[in-house]
C-alpha cells in the first residue's frame, strides 16, 4: 500500500482513538507532532506512528511502525523505565469494528506508557518559571548518567551521516526561501561545510576515545519531564540507531541548544559545567572545538523539523511554529558566528563571592553555552576522590598540594582555550606566582586575559561562609581569620570592592570587562 493508502487507512484508526466514547466515556486529549499522535487517556498515553515518510524517518509500512514501536520501548526503559509499559495492537473484526487489544486483523500498533502531567514538561516548566539552578543541575546528571549507560557504537555511520544532515539541511533552507532568507542559508551551509571538514579528524579521535555512543537523540525540553520532582528523559530517538549515535557532546548540545533558544542562558551554561564536572574528562575539553557545529546542527535541524511540522499544525497554531523555525535557524547562525576565546580570572580571600560571580558572569562570557568554569575547589575534591561536599585533610592545602591542583586547573584551561572556549578560573589566587602564571598561559595562547580581584571586609567574609551549604570549599570563620595574615603581594589584577550586593557587584565586573547587560 502507498503512503497516501497507508493514511487514508489511518483516518478511521485516528478518529476511533480521539473518541471518548470508546475508553469508557473519558475526555481524549490528542497531541500531534509531524510523526506520531498521542492520545491521553485517563492514566494513560497511547502514542500512535504516523503513517509518514521523511528523508530521515520511514514509517509508511504497518511492519516498520510495529518495528518502531517496538524499538522505542527498548530504547526508553533504558531512560524511563516506569513510563513505557509496552506495545498494544489496533484489531478491526470481521464486522470493521475496531479495538485495543481486540479480536481479528491487526491494523496498526500503539506505544503504550503510564501518562505523566503533560504540565510538567520541561518546556512548559521553562516557559512558565524558567529553569532555576537545581533543574539545571538535575538535567546535568540525568544527561551524565544516561550516557554513562549508552552503548559505545562505531562512528563511521554517524559522522558520514552528519554530512547528509548538512545537505538536507540545505535542501530543506532552499525549498522554503519564506522562512529561511536564501542569502543567509546559502552562508549558513558553507560554514557548516567548511566546519564539518574541519573537524573530521576530531570526530574520528572520540570515536577511539570511545566518546561515540547511542545516546538519546532527542534530548530537548520537551522529550524531559518532571516526576516526583526529578527531571526524566523520555521518548527517545528509535527509528534509526544512527540519528541516535553520536558523539556524547552532540547528544548533549540538543539540550543546551534548547535551553539556548529560549534565552534560558543561565541553565544552559550551568548544565554544560555541571556536565563536565560530573561526568567529563580531559579528553572533553579537547571536543569543545566541535561544540559551536554540533549546537549549529541540533539548531538547524530542529529549524528544519519544524518547518516541515507546519502543514500538520492546527491552523491556529501555524503562526507560532513559523516563528519557532526562524528563531532556530537564527541560533544555528549564531551558533557558527566566530568567536576569540578569552581567560577570566577571579580572584580573592575565602567569603569574597568569586564562585557566585563566577557563575552569574559565564554565561555572557565566550561563545555559547558560555565560559567554562574552572574552580579550584572542584578540582581539589576530584584529585582526592572526594564528593564536592566532604571536607579534604589539611595535607590538601600545603603549598605542594596547592601548587599540584593550581597545575591541573591550568592545564584544563589551556585544553578548552586552545580548542577556542573562552575559560573562567575561580580560586583565591593569594600568591603572585599563582596569579602569574594565569598570565603567561594567556600570553602564551595570545588570548585575551583579565584578572578580578575581589575583596571585602572581614564581617562580610565570615557572615558569606558561615551561611554557605552544599559546597565544595572547606574554608569556615578560622580559614577567613588565617588568610588576614596572608602577604598578598602586589595585585595588579582589577580590585572591585566585593561587600555590596551581589547584583551590583556582578555589573561592576561586566562593566570592567566590557560585557554589557543581558
Amino acid at each position: 500500500m502507498t503512503v497516501s493508502g497507508e493514511q487514508s487507512r489511518q483516518k478511521s484508526i485516528i478518529a476511533y482513538l480521539g473518541d471518548g466514547r470508546n475508553h469508557g466515556g473519558t475526555t481524549v486529549k490528542r497531541i500531534d507532532t509531524h510523526a506520531a499522535i498521542v492520545f491521553l487517556v485517563g492514566r494513560k498515553a497511547y502514542k500512535l506512528k504516523r503513517a509518514v515518510r521523511f528523508p530521515f524517518l520511514d514509517f509508511s509500512t504497518l511492519e516498520k511502525r510495529k518495528a518502531a514501536c517496538d524499538r522505542e520501548i527498548e530504547r526508553n526503559r533504558l531512560f524511563a523505565p516506569d513510563i513505557y509499559l509496552g506495545t498494544e495492537p489496533v484489531t478491526r473484526d470481521d464486522d470493521g469494528n475496531l479495538a485495543i487489544c481486540g479480536d481479528g486483523e491487526t491494523v496498526d500498533w500503539l506505544v503504550v506508557m503510564h501518562r505523566f502531567d503533560e504540565t510538567k514538561t520541561l518546556d512548559r516548566i521553562a516557559d512558565q518559571h524558567g529553569i532555576d539552578d537545581a533543574l539545571a543541575d538535575g538535567l546535568a546528571e540525568i544527561m551524565v548518567e544516561a550516557h554513562s549507560k549508552a552503548e559505545v557504537r562505531d562512528a563511521a555511520a554517524w559522522i558520514a551521516d552528519l554530512g547528509r544532515y548538512l545537505d538536507q539541511n540545505d535542501e530543506a533552507f532552499r525549498a522554503d526561501p519564506d522562512l529561511f532568507p536564501p542569502h543567509r542559508a546559502e552562508a549558513l551551509s558553507l560554514k557548516a561545510r567548511e566546519a564539518y571538514l574541519r573537524l573530521a579528524d576530531l570526530l574520528y579521535a572520540r570515536d577511539r576515545q570511545g566518546k561515540v555512543r547511542l545516546g538519546h537523540g532527542d534530548a530537548h525540553l520537551g522529550n524531559i519531564v518532571l516526576i516526583e520532582g526529578k527531571p526524566a528523559l523520555f521518548d527517545a530517538v528509535e527509528f534509526d540507531d544512527t540519528i541516535a549515535t553520536g558523539d556524547i557532546l552532540y547528544d548533549l548540545a540538543f539540550l543546551l541548544m534548547d535551553l539556548w533558544e529560549r534565552g534560558e542562558h543561565t541553565a544552559a551554561n550551568r548544565v554544560f559545567n555541571r556536565y563536565l564536572v560530573l561526568g567529563g574528562d580531559a579528553a572533553d575539553y579537547d571536543a569543545l572545538a566541535a561544540l559551536p557545529f554540533f549546537l549549529m546542527v541540533r539548531a538547524a535541524i530542529r529549524a528544519k523539523v519544524t518547518a516541515v511540522a507546519i502543514p500538520h499544525q492546527p491552523q491556529d497554531m501555524r503562526p507560532a511554529a513559523v516563528d519557532a523555525a526562524k528563531r532556530y535557524f537564527e541560533c544555528a547562525e549564531q551558533f557558527m558566528e566566530p568567536h576569540t576565546p578569552r581567560l577570566l580570572a577571579l580572584g580573592g580571600l575565602s567569603g569574597t563571592g568569586k564562585t557566585t560571580q563566577a557563575r552569574l558572569l559565564a554565561p555572557f562570557a565566550g561563545h555559547p553555552p558560555g565560559a567554562v568554569l574552572l574552580r579550584s575547589d572542584v578540582f581539589r575534591k576530584h584529585r582526592l576522590g572526594l564528593s564536592e561536599t566532604a571536607p579534604a585533610p589539611p595535607e590538601a592545602y600545603t603549598a605542594q598540594a596547592q601548587a599540584e591542583i593550581y597545575g591541573l586547573m591550568l592545564n584544563a584551561a589551556d585544553r578548552c582555550l586552545a580548542n577556542g572556549h573562552s575559560v573562567i578560573l575561580d580560586a583565591v589566587f593569594a600568591r603572585p606566582e599563582e596569579r602569574g602564571a594565569a598570565e603567561r598561559l594567556a600570553g602564551a595562547l595570545e588570548v585575551p586575559f583579565t584578572g578580578i580581584w575581589l575583596d571585602a571586609p572581614r564581617e562580610i567574609k565570615l557572615s558569606r561562609v558561615e551561611t554557605r551549604k552544599g559546597d565544595a570549599s572547606d574554608a569556615g570563620a578560622k580559614v577567613v581569620v588565617l588568610q588576614e595574615n596572608y602577604d598578598l603581594g602586589r595585585i595588579d589584577w582589577q580590585c572591585i570592592d566585593a561587600s555590596p550586593g551581589i547584583d551590583e557587584i556582578q555589573a561592576k565586573i561586566r562593566e570592567n570587562l566590557g560585557i554589557g547587560p543581558q
